[in-house]
């Protein structure tokens, strides 16, 4: 069953452009999303042509500049999109999430010679990008990352293995974080790596619990070549670029969460309204309408959170820990309300005749992704102690 037509969100946007902007959003996620997801995330089957009609759109480079070909739209326009997307789709709109992170080394980090050779085909919205940091044995470790690039003349040689890449084998360009130093975080480096690199190979996508038509997968680099001219930043400071993307990611990651849980509150609303029992709507019971405020009050409080670290990001104030914080609650709040969306259907919530029980699958690699929510414990508690 696919979900109907939800009531559009009441947002506070900050110009008419950004609700022309969200408007064709939710066009998109009608025509192009909803009819498809259940039978596309059955089958396991990647809707590369989706992104595709979406980059024609203008939503694969939103928040960057219009120089190099993109939206150059704020933070707080952009997670909005971004949450709008995940209504009807996460495998899209975390999709669109990571193809923005693996953007913001060149875009961020690179020289002004480098971003005008490549971010105008990146932002273009027919590539697709992925982002490298995690490998088998360094995932919150991030800094213990052992894929080895030894420079030889004008070139880096690249050998090691990455792991958990969504879009790994699909994407058109990795960003790739890799050791060309010592130990620790220090020995790291950034490098834009085309997809098309001999020796780079993708294994067989993960067999996940949900996503299933979004691949993850890993990538090994086997003496893959990668011209030095592709080196973004300076040597050693890849753990930096990584740490600066994935505060940004983090946020994509909370307004995907939101997402997914407001398209479960939206069905869960929907079927109590018209599921009867004793003779009147189950929603009219105060144990299924508190259910429902309690759901409805976890989305709102991550929406105002996740914008308001937007907002910050957006002025140049810091947003580190307040990014941790929206990605932590707005997962957990995901977790919750999809469960809660389950109970709500009952016995119909866990059939796949509805998307309760494929929302609740999605909800939980939310407070996985881009640091576990204890790493997200771990971030904000060390600001608060100032370390």
């Amino acid at each position: 069953m696919s979900p109907a037509p939800a009531k559009p969100v009441d947002r506070q946007l900050p110009s008419d452009e950004a609700r022309a902007l969200l408007g064709l959003t939710r066009d998109l996620v009608e025509r192009e999303l909803h009819p498809r997801a259940a039978e596309d995330e059955a089958a396991g089957r990647f809707p590369r042509e989706v992104f595709r009609t979406i980059g024609e759109a203008g939503l694969l480079s939103l928040p960057y500049g219009e120089q190099y070909g993109g939206g150059e739209q704020p933070y707080e326009v952009y997670l909005q999109v971004l949450e709008e997307l995940a209504s009807g789709w996460l495998a899209v709109g975390l999709g669109v999430s990571v193809h923005t992170l693996s953007c913001h080394a060149l875009a961020t980090f690179g020289t002004d010679e480098q971003r005008d050779r490549w971010l105008p085909g990146m932002l273009s919205g027919e590539q697709l990008g992925a982002y490298c940091l995690s490998e088998p044995q360094s995932g919150s470790d991030a800094a213990a990352l052992r894929t080895k690039a030894e420079l030889q003349g004008d070139e880096y040689v690249v050998n090691g293995t990455k792991a958990w890449i969504t879009h790994g084998g699909f994407a058109d360009f990795y960003s790739a974080m890799v050791r060309t130093g010592v130990e620790g975080s220090r020995g790291i480096s950034c490098l834009l790596v085309p997809a098309d690199s001999e020796g780079l190979t993708a294994a067989a996508p993960e067999h996940k619990m949900g996503m299933t038509s979004s691949p993850t997968a890993q990538l090994n680099f086997d003496g893959v070549r990668v011209g030095r001219d592709r080196l973004l930043g300076d040597e050693g400071q890849g753990f930096q670029i990584a740490l600066s993307a994935l505060d940004s990611g983090r946020l994509g990651i909370a307004a995907c969460a939101i997402g997914v849980a407001q398209a479960a509150l939206d069905l869960a609303v929907d079927y109590a309204g018209t599921r009867q029992q004793f003779g009147r709507p189950i929603a009219d019971f105060q144990g299924l309408s508190f259910m429902l405020a309690d759901m409805a009050t976890q989305i709102e409080a991550g929406r105002a959170l996740y914008l308001a670290a937007a907002r910050r990001r957006d002025a140049g104030i810091a947003f580190s820990k307040e990014a941790a914080m929206a990605k932590l609650f707005c997962t957990d709040a995901a977790m919750r309300v999809t469960t809660d969306a389950v109970q709500v259907l009952g016995g119909y919530g866990y059939t796949q005749d509805y998307p309760a029980e494929r929302y609740m699958r999605e909800a939980k690699v939310l407070q996985i992704v881009e640091g576990t929510n204890q790493i997200q414990r771990l971030v904000i508690g060390r600001h608060l102690s100032g370390k």
